[in-house]
């Protein structure tokens, strides 16, 4: 398939699941049953297919403390605030919070050292930040109804691209592969620690099909698949092309939640996303994300 396939179907298909986890999330699954679940099975499949493709899944011992602090920023922490963000708030919403991940990556490459941010990325912050503000003040429940999963898809937002930037140094050493398969064996560690109440507690017997088939599409789609053909592309044309198709997934996961979740958006969470949109414009040339597992 030629790369610029390979990039749209793959921003397609991480865009639809926040459609799906606000499925399954109201259809019987515990929020972290299901992401611990999901994340343990997908981790124990793309490493399978990583130790096929290289042979092995070994790191140097010196890189393994970076590798272990990005899969807590990474995994768990990432897992606990986008699945909790989807939880309190509107799959539309929380998609449209992705749209920020850009500037935090553009932040984030400053504070740590990383890159010089010129004044457009300033800006590109500051009107992104006012598009958030935006789609806080339209939510359904006014300023203080969905600002606890506003805040937590900010925070998904944020661990993800702190993660995306940490990891730059390690795209020298490894490929994406192994370090994909490395820190999701690891994040899925604490993840299932913190989720053992919710699956002791979980009614497995009332999940209906649908909700078992959204599990089965956030594991194998939108994690397993689309990390496979997000390198395959990454590896024939670059980051930086790859980084224009990202841009979509906020608008388009706030579309499929609109259309097959029958979710409402106001006129300012409407303007909101636009002004959002208009912020990675300006901060286009900021690096392009890891692949989010969202």
């Amino acid at each position: 398939m030629p790369a610029d396939l390979l990039l749209l179907v793959t921003v397609v298909l991480w865009s639809f699941n926040f459609t799906v986890v606000k499925y399954a999330l109201t259809h019987g699954w515990e929020p972290l049953s299901y992401s611990s679940v999901r994340f343990a099975l997908g981790a124990a499949l793309f490493s399978a297919i990583t130790f096929g493709r290289e042979g092995t899944l070994r790191v140097a011992r010196a890189d393994v403390r970076l590798m272990v602090a990005a899969a807590a920023l990474g995994i768990w922490l990432n897992q606990l605030s986008f699945t909790y963000s989807v939880s309190l708030t509107t799959a539309a919403t929380a998609a449209l919070m992705f749209g920020t991940m850009p500037i935090f990556v553009a932040l984030s490459a400053q504070a740590l050292g990383v890159e010089r941010l010129r004044l457009r990325h300033w800006l590109a912050t500051t009107i992104s930040f006012s598009g958030v503000a935006l789609v806080a003040l339209g939510s359904t429940g006014g300023l203080s109804g969905d600002l606890g999963g506003i805040l937590l898809g900010l925070g998904a937002a944020f661990t993800w691209a702190v993660y995306s930037v940490a990891i730059g140094p390690l795209m020298q050493r490894y490929s994406p592969y192994r370090i994909s398969a490395f820190t999701l064996l690891v994040g899925s560690v604490p993840l299932l620690v913190s989720a053992l109440g919710q699956l002791v507690s979980q009614d497995w017997a009332s999940l209906e099909g649908l909700a078992w088939g959204a599990f089965v599409y956030s594991l194998l789609m939108s994690l397993v698949f689309t990390n496979i053909t997000w390198f395959t592309a990454i590896d024939r044309v670059g980051a930086s092309r790859a980084s224009l198709y990202v841009n979509l997934q906020p608008f388009l996961g706030a579309f499929f939640a609109l259309v097959v979740l029958s979710e409402e958006m106001g006129a300012l969470q409407v303007a909101g996303g636009f002004v959002i949109g208009a912020g990675i414009v300006l901060a286009r040339n900021a690096r392009a994300p890891a692949p989010s597992p969202d």
